[in-house]
C-alpha cells in the first residue's frame, strides 16, 4: 500500500509540474505576441521578408467556414507586406466562401484583356494587393491523376517505338514536368502556416513543399497577430542550404 501510495503521489507530483510548465510556456507565449503586436519589441518591428516570395496558409475545414477570421488573417498578411499567398483546405471551403473576389478578379481581367487559363482564373483572386491562390484537397487529387495519365501516355508512346521498358525511368523532374503540364505545378511556399487542430500539413499537394518550412500555429479562432510576426521572424533568421 505505501510503494502505491509513493508511486500514486510522484505520478500526480509530474502530472502537476508537466501543467504548470505549459501553463507557464501559454502565459510566455502570449505576453510576447502582446508585447509584438504593441511593438514594443524593437527586433520584430523590420521583418526581412526578402526570401518569403510564396507563403502557404493551411486552415482546418471545419475552422474555414469562420470567414471573418480568414480576411482579417489575409488583411494582417498584406499589411506585414506578403505579396503572394497560397490558402488551402482539405475541403474546399475557403474557395467556395472567397468566390465573390474570385469572380471579381476574373471580371477585371476581362475588362483589362488578360488571357488566364482556366484554372487559374478559377483559383486566384488579389486582395489588398496580394495575390491569393485558393487549392483544396479535389485539386491535388485530380493534379496527379492528370499527370499519371500523361506520364502514362508517354510510356506507352515509348514502348510503341520500340523502346524496352527497362529502360523508362521515371524522375522527379518527369513528375514535375506533368504536373506543370496538367496544370498543377504552381509555385512552391517558403513557409507553411498550419492552423489546426494536429501538427501536420492537412492534406496541402506535397510535391509543392519539397524545401518549405511548416509551423503550426494552434486553432484559426485564437489566431494571433504577434504569433504571425514571430513566425515570419523565425523565418528570416534561418539559413536554409538546399540547392547547393
Amino acid at each position: 500500500m505505501m510503494v502505491k501510495l509513493i508511486l500514486g503521489f510522484l505520478w500526480y507530483l509530474i502530472h502537476l509540474v508537466i501543467s504548470l510548465f505549459n501553463l507557464w510556456s501559454h502565459l510566455c507565449n502570449n505576453l510576447e505576441c502582446y508585447l509584438i503586436s504593441s511593438e514594443l519589441l524593437p527586433k520584430f518591428r523590420n521583418l526581412r521578408l526578402e526570401k518569403l516570395k510564396y507563403l502557404g496558409v493551411v486552415v482546418d475545414s471545419r475552422e474555414a467556414n469562420n470567414i471573418l477570421k480568414v480576411k482579417q488573417l489575409l488583411w494582417w498578411l498584406s499589411t506585414i507586406g506578403v505579396k503572394n499567398v497560397i490558402l488551402y483546405d482539405v475541403e474546399g471551403v475557403l474557395k467556395k466562401l472567397l468566390e465573390p473576389g474570385i469572380k471579381a478578379s476574373r471580371d477585371r481581367n476581362s475588362r483589362n484583356s488578360i488571357n488566364v487559363s482556366a484554372n487559374m482564373e478559377a483559383s486566384h483572386f488579389s486582395h489588398g494587393g496580394m495575390a491569393v491562390e485558393c487549392l483544396s484537397g479535389s485539386d491535388g487529387k485530380e493534379g496527379i491523376a492528370k499527370a499519371a495519365n500523361l506520364m502514362y501516355s508517354d510510356f506507352c508512346n515509348c514502348a510503341t517505338h520500340g523502346s524496352a521498358k527497362s529502360d523508362i525511368i521515371f524522375t522527379e523532374a518527369d513528375m514535375a514536368c506533368a504536373l506543370r503540364a496538367a496544370g498543377s505545378g504552381g509555385a512552391e511556399p517558403d513557409l507553411l502556416l498550419v492552423y489546426g487542430p494536429v501538427r501536420c500539413h492537412l492534406g496541402f499537394p506535397a510535391w509543392r513543399l519539397r524545401y518549405t518550412e511548416i509551423v503550426h500555429m494552434g486553432s484559426l479562432k485564437s489566431m494571433k497577430y504577434g504569433s504571425i510576426v514571430k513566425a515570419f521572424y523565425r523565418f528570416s533568421e534561418k539559413y536554409q542550404n538546399y540547392g547547393m
